[in-house]
């Protein structure tokens, strides 16, 4: 079969590779759709040591049942999602129900070959049926959404009515921002450094928009938010001068929830943190409620693709990954197509 295989630092090759063999508690599953997720960047980059090359990457996607093993088939022609993340349901993390915190965890398209190819296969717990008629790059969002769900449900527990500021206009962060109205924020605004991408955000009507390299973000958050303040900052960035400025911008007794990967050592006004006693959170990944939330929103079509999302063939991937890197894309999510 056809599949995109990143081989090295900054290569991605397109190459004939095994067919995936099918084993009895399994899913052979033919890829509809598969975003390009921004960890996926990093491994491409060299950045991320889970990812060893070579590697079939790809965990957000969306395609039909080819052939199942087992005694509960499920049937041939259904069209499905996978939650990519596989933990063991025995260590003490998942015992307290916590299965993204798995010692164990594994994720389909690290651990083992992923979705940037015609075929993949998965085990049969991760398969979740979705409706036939739903597009399958909207349902492929099914594991960004989750992800940026629970990042927004975690951020929000404590506000009403939350006035809420995202750093980011790429695929988590714009998901973060629709989550929030979802959940009842009365305000939201995204920041980002990419011009164009704030217009596609404009354009979307999602909420406020705000260039820092353009103005003073202090100042565009007072006029936005008035005397109430900003409850919670999502950081889908991930940098010392988006994590110092969340710090700096939330209200005293607000809410910085990191769930950008960008860098790992940063500097922060902690003496500030302590005396405003803002609450800091980070968040990985999800649960199986959030994704079975995710693809419940995405059915119902109270979150799309629309307007913030473009398709490429597989082929062009690696164009696509290299694009990306050199900040020359302007969506907030490349889905390929095999």
């Amino acid at each position: 079969m056809k599949a995109l295989v990143w081989t090295g630092v900054e290569t991605m090759e397109v190459r004939d590779t095994e067919r995936p063999v099918c084993g009895s508690d399994d899913v052979l599953i033919r890829v509809e759709a598969v975003g390009i997720c921004g960890s996926e960047i990093e491994g491409y980059l060299g950045h991320n040591s889970l990812r060893v090359p070579p590697l079939v990457m790809g965990h957000e996607f969306c395609g039909t049942v080819v052939e199942s093993g087992g005694d509960r088939p499920i049937a041939s022609g259904q069209k499905v999602v996978v939650n990519p993340l596989l933990a063991c349901g025995a260590c003490p993390s998942c015992r307290r129900g916590l299965p993204q915190l798995c010692a164990k965890r594994a994720l389909v398209g690290v651990h083992r070959p992923g979705a940037f190819g015609e075929l993949v296969g998965v085990p049969r717990s991760a398969v979740v049926p979705v409706p036939a008629d739903i597009s399958p790059f909207r349902a492929a969002l099914s594991e960004p959404l989750a992800c940026s769900l629970r990042a927004t449900r975690r951020a929000l527990e404590r506000h009403p009515f939350a006035g809420v500021l995202v750093f980011g206009a790429g695929g988590i962060g714009l998901l973060c921002a629709m989550t929030a109205k979802l959940l009842g924020a009365s305000r939201v605004m995204i920041a980002d450094t990419n011009a164009k991408r704030l217009a596609m955000v404009a354009s979307l009507g999602v909420g406020e928009t705000a260039n820092p390299r353009e103005e003073d973000l202090g100042e565009r958050v007072r006029a936005v938010f008035g005397e109430g303040g900003l409850d919670a900052v999502i950081d889908a960035a991930g940098f010392q001068p988006t994590r110092e400025a969340a710090i700096r911008l939330v209200r005293p007794g607000g809410t910085f929830m990191n769930i950008g990967l960008g860098i790992d050592d940063t500097v922060l006004p902690i003496n500030h943190l302590i005396r405003s006693e803002i609450d800091i959170l980070g968040s990985f990944c999800y649960s199986q409620q959030d994704f079975h939330d995710a693809v419940r929103l995405l059915s119902e079509g109270r979150i799309t693709e629309e307007g913030w999302t473009e398709v490429r063939p597989l082929e062009a991937g690696g164009e696509a990954f290299a694009e990306l890197v050199a900040g020359r894309v302007h969506v907030g999510k490349i889905f390929l197509q095999p």
